[in-house]
């Protein structure tokens, strides 16, 4: 969702606040802009569109002088995406300006009291109430008046707050959102992702909800919602900001498509040690395993795809009943949990919020809960038992591919490793597990590698205004990934169906115009999945098969064919989604998308 940028320091800020704004594009905004406090006013620039607008406006921020300063991209949320209502916004006389992520509930009810006190409204926006607020508890004391400010708001929110009077210190204030603190020497940060900040420092703090934090160039300080000042850890960032650049690759999709194998095997390696599983970070011991009557995965999104693939695997190996559930509806359910139940919530960024909600509601009702997730010293990360790091590195793209793909491999280890605590596997079909999960990066590598002909196949296919995606089993799990990459990046309506469910009313719908994507990969169901090809090309429709190397019977059925390596069947659903991503990535690229910020869509929904 939204972006945020802080610094405080001696340098001038304009300049380093556009450039993590620019790091931070990849998570979606309409709108941007940028304060700086100098000489005791506040200088504030916003520009609608992109930040090479806003950079445009400033000079590239030379334009703006101050060495304190705070910046924002803006997702809209409570009116249109215009300069007016793009973040930063002031206080009636100037003397604050703050930029917002969240949601404030209850701006209605604030705007009116301020709207009744003579405060003249300048945006539509409910961050604008913040302003007001600050502006009205100001008394000469920052801290306070920002507590205060605080403690009037409901909802989801996350705060950058500047005062023209308070020279080279800056506020933050952390509820329900991403915030995180950037350390260097002379000058400090706070980010709503640790892109925006690793360029500068590898030093961080993640803040926790209900915590606020001071911000001068010389030190950085927190405290709780009592003002009592608190220590927290300091993390150093593994990464360098090249994991987080192009690389000579024309969009980070394929730069992160390509970067698969690798990902892949960060995530596996390093948890197989003398042919055994070693999940000791999960925190669940071979007692409490055997206390679980069911698990239940959930996520949104392509994290939910993976819980499908999860499902059918950890069912099969470890015969507990599994649920695959979207958090959004998790939430909201009269679920039947307990403390026999092992939620395993699936989030790339860790923070996505209906999956923190979710957790939040199983684990008031006893639920033990494993997170897998990409970003350490996220929410999702810190509100876990145990933790799964996927290990995947930055990804840049909305649409993610490593993320997906990790986030399985890491379903697998703690499937395999889970079974075998449960005495579920004899030792010949465990160690042939584990050399299955050693394989995956390089049937990740073979899957790039056997469909360099997909660009060709997008030529041919990227003029569809309707594909229908089907298989069987962990195929359709699959499915449903592939169709939602296609249509996440190309704008082509795409639907995922299982194939058994043609005849229940989605054949209606086939014809001579349409192009059925076929999923083939499951040999036991290879018979079952020639009848529905069969079935939709007697309605004339066209096939893109998506079957295993070196299976020629997909020939005689499929106008054209898509490959995945032969593998493990239980991982199966890893290497064969790496040719859709292929597939959905040239067909957004033939037809001029924007495909690493697809319109509408942000990286990492942080509301609801």
């Amino acid at each position: 969702m939204c972006g945020i940028v802080g610094f405080t320091g001696t340098a001038q800020a304009a300049p380093i606040l556009l450039d993590g704004l620019r790091r931070l594009e990849y998570r979606g905004y309409d709108s941007a802009g940028v304060a700086v406090a100098d000489a005791g006013r506040i200088e504030m620039v916003k520009a609608s569109g992109s930040v090479a607008n806003l950079a445009g406006k400033t000079s590239d921020g030379a334009a703006l002088s101050g060495t304190c300063g705070i910046a924002h991209t803006r997702w809209a949320t409570h009116g249109a995406p215009t300069d007016t209502n793009a973040h930063p916004h002031l206080s009636e006389h100037g003397l604050f300006a703050v930029v917002h992520n969240g949601i404030i509930e209850n701006f209605a009810a604030l705007r009116a009291e301020l709207e009744a006190g003579g405060i003249a409204f300048r945006s539509e926006t409910d961050t604008e109430v913040v302003a007001h607020l600050l502006e009205k508890y100001y008394d000469g004391d920052f801290k306070r008046a920002v507590m205060r400010t605080a403690a009037r708001l409901e909802g989801s929110y996350v705060l950058g707050v500047l005062c023209a009077r308070e020279p080279g210190r800056l506020f933050c204030v952390k509820e329900a959102g991403p915030l995180i603190l950037g350390l260097g020497v002379g000058e400090n940060y706070f980010a709503s992702d640790v892109t925006a900040l690793v360029a500068r420092t590898k030093n961080v703090v993640y803040m926790d909800d209900g915590e606020l934090a001071e911000l001068t160039p010389e030190r950085v300080t927190v405290y709780d919602r009592t003002g009592r000042e608190i220590a927290k850890d300091v993390s150093h960032v593994v990464w360098n900001v090249e994991a987080a650049e192009k690389g000579g690759y024309e969009h980070f999709m394929l730069k992160e498509i390509m970067e698969q194998p690798r990902a892949v095997k960060s995530t596996i390696e390093p948890r197989i040690r003398g042919g055994e599983i070693d999940l000791g970070e999960t925190g669940l011991t071979a007692g409490e395993l055997g206390d679980i009557d069911k698990i239940i995965i959930t996520g949104c999104g392509s994290a939910y795809h993976a819980a499908v693939v999860g499902k059918y695997v950890i069912e099969s190996l470890c015969r507990i009943p599994v649920e695959a559930e979207l958090a959004s509806e998790l939430r909201y359910r009269d679920a039947i949990i307990d403390g026999r139940t092992l939620l395993i919530a699936v989030s790339q960024s860790g923070e996505t919020a209906d999956t923190i909600a979710a957790m939040r509601e199983c684990m008031a009702r006893g639920a033990k809960c494993l997170a897998i997730v990409n970003v350490v010293g996220s929410t999702i990360a810190r509100l876990a038992g145990g933790v799964l790091y996927t290990r995947a590195g930055p990804e840049i793209a909305v649409a993610t591919t490593k993320g997906y793909t990790t986030q399985l491999a890491a379903l697998y280890l703690f499937a395999v490793w889970c079974a075998e605590k449960l005495g579920r596997l004899d030792e010949a079909r465990y160690s042939e597990l584990v050399s299955g999960l050693r394989a995956l990066p390089s049937l990740a590598q073979r899957a790039i590698d056997l469909n360099l002909h997909v660009r060709y196949l997008a030529e041919r296919w990227h003029g569809q205004e309707n594909l229908f995606f089907i298989g069987r089993n962990m195929d359709y799990a699959a499915a449903m990934e592939g169709s939602l990459k296609l249509k996440e990046i190309s704008y082509i309506h795409s639907e995922a169906y299982a194939a058994g469910e043609l005849k229940h009313g989605t054949i209606a719908l086939i014809d001579e115009k349409r192009l059925v994507v076929a999923l083939c990969c499951q040999e036991r169901l290879f018979d079952k999945m020639v009848s529905n090809i069969q079935e939709v090309k007697a309605r004339g429709a066209k096939v893109l098969g998506l079957a295993i190397e070196g299976d020629r019977r997909i020939f005689a059925e499929a106008d054209d064919v898509l490959y995945s390596p032969g593998c493990e069947q239980l991982f199966a659903a890893l290497p064969e989604i790496i040719p859709l991503q292929l597939f959905a990535y040239y067909v957004a690229r033939e037809n001029g998308c924007a495909i690493d910020k697809p319109r509408n869509l942000a990286k990492s929904v942080t509301v609801e």
